[in-house]
């Protein structure tokens, strides 16, 4: 195993060291509060441009912007200390040109203190994954399904099923390896094709409904504990259901202020006695509170 000092932030030379040693744990993150929490456990935290989908209820991801990649990026670096933190290029802010996407990459990188950018793409891309790599900016392939190409794709089918669309996405993963990315995201692909191009690549493979051969699985983080809504993807598992907890919570809350038992004195600021000389106080605050907010 490549090692590094829990003292400092994951790398991408730790996480090409992983492969063949143990398996790269990634997982995605949006905000600060859930990537305080991930950053424990994982390796890399992706923040996807799958946000549009999980927290601005958007169809599909092509309608994410710049801006909001960067808000949610920095929001999540702030937060971590540990893993690795790619963030997304959004459609449209890479394909036109190699130095298009250089300017966008820039900014992210910038304005957030990321580690590294993600962008879709296999043979047409490879000049922009070497134009970025050459010019300090770290890249995370993704190929198979790519869900910012779901309009020409014609939906969210499993990808590699025919020999003609193996034979594209083998070229795909070599084209994007061979341009420098330092790892590949393989996505909704066919197992024995994610499996042998594990094996073929020098760099690491993060499977999403891919392989277990992969060098690393990646998932949405709503999907694993159950706050993504009904819809679930045949590749992901649930392994909790916050979701449930999270509406028994509000239904209690809810509840408690309809039968006004909520908030009750220890939840309110109580003038102390005339002339005890005591200040108020707010007796549900604890001694480890470091603010105080509100709505």
């Amino acid at each position: 195993m490549s090692g590094y000092s829990s003292e400092r932030r994951i790398n991408i030379r730790d996480l090409a060291g992983m492969k063949g040693s143990r398996p790269i744990v990634s997982l995605t993150a949006y905000s600060a509060p859930m990537a305080r929490t991930l950053d424990r456990h994982t390796d890399m935290i992706l923040v996807g441009d799958s946000l549009g989908m999980v927290v601005y209820g958007m169809e599909t991801t092509v309608g994410v912007t710049l801006d909001m990649m960067v808000a949610h990026g920095a929001a999540v670096v702030r937060a971590t200390s540990r893993a690795c933190v790619i963030v997304d290029l959004p459609f449209g802010t890479y394909q036109e040109s190699p130095e298009a996407a250089f300017r966008a990459a820039a900014r992210v990188m910038a304005e957030t203190g990321c580690s590294g950018v993600k962008l879709e793409g296999g043979v047409e891309m490879a000049e922009t994954v070497r134009f970025l790599s050459q010019r300090g900016i770290p890249v995370l392939g993704h190929i198979g399904l790519m869900p910012q190409s779901v309009n020409a794709a014609g939906g969210f089918g499993v990808q590699g099923k025919t020999d003609d669309g193996a034979r594209r996405i083998r070229a795909d993963a070599s084209a994007i390896a061979d341009a420098g990315a330092f790892a590949i995201v393989i996505e909704n692909t066919v197992e024995a094709l994610a499996s042998s191009l594990t094996q073929e690549l020098k760099v690491p493979t993060i499977g999403i409904g891919a392989s277990p051969a992969c060098d690393g699985q990646i998932l949405v983080t709503e999907d694993i504990v159950g706050l993504g809504g009904d819809f679930m993807p045949r590749f992901a598992k649930r392994f909790a259901e916050l979701g449930t907890a999270l509406d028994s919570a509000v239904s209690e809350y809810a509840e408690a202020v309809r039968e006004r038992s909520f908030p009750a004195a220890e939840h309110c600021f109580i003038p102390p006695a005339k002339g005890a000389g005591a200040k108020p106080r707010l007796a549900a605050v604890s001694p480890q509170a470091k603010g105080q907010r509100g709505a």
